[in-house]
């Protein structure tokens, strides 16, 4: 039983560190900007350990069209080092918080050479494995039409989803309250035609009971006349 359970206790041990070594990290996919402005560019990532002293991130960037890949930014040891070589080297700023596990950067004063993929690689020791996230950056005189087509399209259809939604909830309101009104309508006539039929035969039980006047005064004259040949007799 005693090795059983040092068996067991070896493979949880052997299990739990693999786990907790995972690193998972999260950019944008593709983002627009115009020329001249600025723009955020996020760095997060998931972590099954608390945040450590010693979390690093690291950018790196590659222009479209071209092979090569350079480091344009480093935080470590809980400094910023941005490269004072490249293109962003007097417009890049950090503007993360590494205790909140974000790594973001600023990139200043965009022009059409910025046009590229940034990828963005984060360690939270002892969690060291996980898999670089890249986000593509498309500088543009002016907001493309496609763009704003696709996020008007998508915002229509939400805002049309919501007045459908508030249609249907008033349409089965009113449709339950009518028919309601309907049934309720329909009980009270069938009490009232039952009262009406029972004084209708109220009425007419004591006209049937007294019979016909003509055939009464016609009896009455008949029994008259057999008395007067009775007594003539």
């Amino acid at each position: 039983m005693l090795t059983i359970l040092a068996l067991a206790s070896v493979i949880l041990l052997g299990i739990v560190p693999q786990q907790s070594e995972a690193i998972v990290i999260y950019t944008g996919w593709e983002r627009h900007a115009l020329v001249g402005s600025d723009i955020r560019l996020s760095c997060s990532f998931f972590s099954w350990r608390w945040t450590s002293d010693d979390v690093t991130f690291s950018w790196s960037y590659r222009a479209d069209g071209s092979r090569d890949t350079i480091s344009v930014f480093h935080y470590t040891g809980g400094a910023a080092y941005v490269d004072n070589k490249g293109q962003f080297r007097d417009r890049l700023e950090f503007v993360g918080n590494p205790g909140r596990r974000d790594g973001s950067i600023l990139l200043k004063n965009l022009d059409y050479g910025d046009n590229g993929t940034f990828t963005c690689d984060a360690k939270n020791p002892p969690d060291i494995v996980g898999r670089a996230s890249s986000v593509r950056l498309l500088v543009f005189e002016k907001v493309p039409i496609q763009a704003g087509v696709i996020t008007g399209s998508i915002i229509g259809a939400v805002l049309g989803l919501l007045v459908l939604v508030v249609v249907i909830y008033y349409l089965m309101r009113f449709l339950v309250a009518r028919r309601v009104f309907n049934l309720s309508v329909s009980k009270h006539g069938k009490k009232g035609k039952g009262k009406e039929g029972s004084q209708q035969r109220q009425v007419t039980v004591p006209v049937l009971s007294i019979g016909d006047p003509s055939k009464l005064k016609a009896a009455a004259s008949e029994k008259k006349k057999q008395e007067s040949r009775k007594d003539k007799k």
